[in-house]
């Protein structure tokens, strides 16, 4: 398990499940890989936490492996994702730190060659939903856009600073804006060529939409073999949220832990691992159901 820090950062969730011969091994098998954003090892009740409900990704842990020495890249977003996407160590790595106002340092070159670059050339399709990163709609940074590395499909957020935000007013699909109902109240200031905020507004959640587009992808390439990256939001804070509302831990509802004693934020933290669950158990249902598991 890849762990960037409690702060800004990201940890991946590489559990494979069931023991099986090498002769049912497939060729190409499906590979999904789940990153999840600003979470903790220790949030998770199969590395011994005992309050937030995570049964089905304790589930993964029983049936497949952990993995305790699964270090990430980088201490913060964009030169861990550029590692991962890579393979490169940080100091041979392009991005090696977030951009401040040259969107060029945090994004992918042409030159650069990424897992889903990979995929493609060995027949695969390749679909990534959630938050990327590593290129923009900004001069200097079109060249690291997703479908420019490697992806078929791409859903959700480029920029790190427009995910803080869990009610946008678009996200991308593919090269393109998507409206959404939500309005936001947008801060003074730009980090990473993009001015952060929060909704005022709240109706289209983008967890919620992140995970469907997730669901749908497998279900259209189901005959395989596909890669899906699944880089979920979920469970950072909004950090403008934070300094303009007060919190920035922004979901729908606490669910069980809404009568809980506790600061929304500690209700909404618990409460975004356990949507996270929730989804991630709706995925490896569908696996099973389409007979890919």
């Amino acid at each position: 398990v890849p762990h960037e820090g409690r702060h800004g950062g990201a940890l991946g969730l590489a559990l494979f499940a069931g023991v099986i011969s090498a002769a049912e091994i497939p060729s190409h098998p499906n590979v999904i890989f789940i990153l999840a954003d600003d979470l903790g090892y220790g949030d998770l009740g199969c590395y011994g936490q005992q309050i937030i409900q995570t049964p089905r990704l304790d589930q993964m842990a029983a049936e497949g492996m952990k993995f305790r020495n699964f270090y990430a890249g980088a201490t913060v977003c964009a030169p861990s994702r550029c590692v991962l996407m890579t393979g490169l160590h940080v100091g041979h790595a392009h991005v090696r730190g977030n951009a401040g106002g040259d969107m060029s340092v945090q994004a992918l070159r042409d030159e650069d060659v990424t897992v889903a670059e990979v995929f493609k050339q060995a027949g695969y399709t390749t679909g990534l939903c959630g938050k990327w990163g590593l290129g923009d709609d900004f001069d200097g940074a079109r060249a690291g856009l997703p479908n420019r590395q490697g992806f078929d499909f791409f859903y959700g957020y480029l920029n790190q600073v427009h995910a803080h935000n869990y009610y946008p007013e678009f996200l991308w699909r593919n090269e393109s804006r998507e409206p959404l109902r939500n309005v936001v109240h947008t801060l003074e200031g730009r980090y990473g060529g993009f001015a952060g905020g929060y909704a005022t507004k709240r109706v289209d959640y983008s967890h919620d939409l992140i995970a469907s587009e997730a669901i749908d992808f497998v279900r259209q390439n189901k005959e395989g073999p596909f890669f899906l990256y699944l880089a979920l939001t979920i469970p950072h804070a909004n950090n403008e949220g934070t300094r303009g509302a007060g919190d920035g831990q922004e979901v729908p509802d606490y669910g069980p832990y809404d009568a809980y004693e506790w600061p929304n934020p500690d209700k909404g933290q618990a409460a975004m691992i356990t949507r996270m669950d929730r989804d991630v158990g709706r995925l490896l249902d569908l696996l099973k159901e389409l007979g890919i598991d």
